[in-house]
């Protein structure tokens, strides 16, 4: 594998211990349209099992009898991660939940005063009252909780903490921080996990969406402030704008932050293009990290530089995280890598034959864009007639 080149002016992270539980069966799927088969989740919770993951979310037992089915499967698979469950702060949810095998109920009510009044339809008191019930039955029913504010990032501050140590004295192993409509910056998260962190002394845990496309900055700024777990799912999927990718997440750790969390990064390209087929979203091209973009070059300049040394354009090798270089034929390429290609080829020419194909690449690539191997087969031997390809 070739060197790493990131910034040298990155602050090291490293001894971090951070807990990835991924959602992308419960929150993934909740992307409006997507609905996973009972064998494409099985097959997920296999893959993020294989790559490390510590905690696998495997869905939210109310929706359906066919989704407590499937959490019983994943449960039963013998996977090393831990198996968690969505649930409101309600004895069936916990039950369902419990029934299908959880290693962990994760436990939601909202906080916020705009979800007391129009969702919740509770005072700050009953709200309080509801969670010490859940808590005592999770605890009757013999399974460990985490409790989330919903809404965390809008909820008064004074009874988050309020509502945070009631959770503890009650017995959650775990508190979340939610950002639900992912309206919170990093400055803002660093603030609510550092306040959470003097208050409790459970874990607490991030839940962030990506609304405003601050998701991995503020899952980097808590961990920073001390965030002991973080919600992902495989390609940021989820409600709206998404979640924390878990592939920007761990390989930034890994990789700007020096902190190997125990995600095997290589596996990210495959896990991103399972769930990208399984949930038929389109995937962009400049997807970070494993858009097949991500490694390909076409500019004159560039290639040039990258048949030299790979460090110039590309900070981490492509194979850190599954993914491939690829160097792109069209209007922008350089004579340079014509002659690389040809000498691939073991085919002589002459600089003004090299100067000549690569002048009818970018003749063509300005017509259609990308040239492809065929195409450029094709010219070689338009320009040099006695080539065998």
């Amino acid at each position: 594998m070739d060197k790493v080149a990131v910034s040298p002016y990155n602050p090291l992270l490293k001894g971090t211990k951070v807990v990835v539980y991924d959602s992308t069966l419960r929150d993934g799927e909740q992307t409006p349209g997507v609905a996973f088969s009972p064998e494409q989740k099985v097959a997920i919770a296999r893959m993020l099992d294989d790559a490390g993951v510590h905690q696998i979310e495997a869905g939210f037992p109310a929706v359906s009898e066919n989704e407590v089915r499937t959490i019983k499967e994943i449960s039963s698979l013998g996977l090393k991660a831990d198996i968690l469950a969505l649930s409101r702060v309600m004895k069936g949810d916990i039950d369902a939940a419990v029934d299908a095998g959880v290693d962990m109920v994760l436990l939601f009510v909202g906080t916020s005063e705009i979800h007391l009044r129009y969702k919740m339809k509770k005072t700050r008191e009953e709200v309080l009252a509801m969670t010490a019930d859940a808590l005592d039955h999770c605890k009757a029913r013999g399974v460990p909780a985490s409790v989330s504010a919903e809404d965390t990032t809008r909820t008064d501050l004074e009874f988050l903490m309020q509502f945070y140590r009631h959770s503890e004295a009650n017995g959650a192993v775990r508190v979340g921080v939610t950002d639900t409509l992912g309206c919170a910056t990093p400055e803002a998260i660093t603030d609510l996990v550092s306040r959470a962190s003097r208050e409790v002394r459970v874990p607490v845990a991030l839940h962030l969406h990506n609304d405003f496309g601050l998701a991995t900055a503020n899952a980097i700024a808590g961990v920073k402030a001390g965030a002991a777990a973080v919600t992902t799912t495989v390609n940021g999927i989820g409600e709206r704008a998404g979640n924390v990718p878990l592939e920007q997440f761990a390989v930034a750790l890994k990789y700007l932050y020096g902190t190997d969390i125990g995600i095997d990064c290589t596996k990210m390209k495959a896990l991103s293009d399972y769930v990208c087929a399984a949930s038929g979203l389109h995937k962009p091209r400049n997807q970070p990290l494993v858009g097949t973009n991500v490694f390909a070059h076409e500019s004159g300049i560039h290639v040039a530089a990258i048949l030299n040394c790979p460090m110039t354009y590309e900070s981490i090798p492509p194979e850190a995280v599954g993914n491939e270089r690829h160097i792109i034929m069209g209007k922008k390429t350089g004579v340079n890598y014509v002659k690389a290609r040809l000498e691939e080829m073991r085919v002589q020419a002459t600089d003004q034959q090299a100067i000549e194909i690569c002048r009818r690449i970018k003749e063509l690539g300005e017509k259609k864009g990308r040239v492809s191997n065929a195409e450029f087969n094709a010219i070689v031997a338009q320009v040099i007639p006695t080539t065998s390809l």
